[in-house]
């Protein structure tokens, strides 16, 4: 059971619904307690995997609190914030695959330095944590990432694709959507993609000691949480006028980026993560 005076406060901090103390009890609560009752430091490498519009960017949050709250050190460190600078996808994108301009597949991330970040975390001193400037889609400065002093007891680390695998050659001979075939009708773009998670992301992955799985009932919910998410920032654009947001149609094109990976992961990962937790289309979990 969770203190209410903590979990009052800690909702407050943190901007937070009074109801979402409902789905902390639910969910969030059992993923602390499992995870530190296996947590073997330092530098305990939990990977949270999720399809866009999961969540995984709050559950980091609450977990870091609630893990916080147990007396244990926890670092989080987010896939987007290893993302190659714009001009090092530029030169992919001349010399590889025009779609490798836009961040977010495998072979878009800098994964020696999210190497080097695990390995910072278990050690003595001080380690910077990748920022990335999404408004600038471009790495921020080195001095404004946070420091850490380490060793650390946990490091949380979250994306869309933590922990995939490469799908079988054959795989990918036909496109999933509109722009696979018409930007991709070769398949570079995707042969590229794959080969990354075989190559390079292999030994990020393999530093996981845990893997949390969020899934969404299909693809199609995925799209309109993303929707939903690209709303919010529409709005939040129109109060303040900074910023720029993209329309459902924009983004309908824009996940297409990650539909491939996103079907495979649904189909492949729930049998080798170490825990699954299924959520509806509201966002309702449960723990499988």
């Amino acid at each position: 059971m969770i203190d209410p005076d903590w979990l009052s406060a800690f909702l407050r901090e943190e901007n937070l619904p009074t109801d979402f103390a409902a789905e902390i009890e639910r969910l969030h609560a059992p993923l602390a307690a499992r995870i530190a009752s296996v947590a073997m430091g330092p530098a305990f490498v939990v990977g949270i995997c999720g399809p866009q519009g999961s969540g995984k960017t709050t559950t980091v949050r609450v977990l870091a609190a609630l893990l916080g709250a147990r007396g244990l050190k926890v670092a989080t460190l987010s896939l987007d914030d290893l993302y190659l600078p714009l001009a090092d996808r530029e030169t992919l994108a001349r010399e590889a695959h025009p779609l490798l301009r836009t961040r977010g597949v495998p072979g878009t991330h800098d994964v020696a330095l999210g190497l080097a970040v695990l390995d910072g975390l278990a050690g003595e001193g001080e380690t910077a944590l990748p920022r990335f400037d999404k408004a600038a889609d471009d790495r921020a400065p080195v001095e404004a990432w946070p420091l850490t002093e380490g060793p650390v007891d946990i490091v949380l680390l979250e994306g869309w694709c933590v922990g995939a695998r490469p799908q079988p050659p054959e795989a990918l001979a036909a496109p999933v959507n509109a722009l696979e075939r018409e930007r991709d009708p070769d398949g570079v773009w995707r042969a590229y993609v794959n080969a990354a998670l075989a190559g390079p992301y292999r030994a990020l992955f393999a530093r996981l000691d845990l893997l949390v799985l969020f899934t969404a009932p299909d693809f199609e919910t995925v799209l309109a949480w993303r929707q939903e998410q690209e709303a919010k920032l529409r709005d939040r654009v129109a109060r303040t006028g900074q910023g720029r947001a993209m329309s459902d149609d924009e983004v309908a094109v824009f996940v297409q980026h990650y539909e491939r990976l996103t079907r495979h992961i649904a189909y492949e990962t729930p049998a080798r993560a170490d825990l699954v937790v299924a959520l509806d289309r509201d966002r309702r979990s449960s723990i499988l």
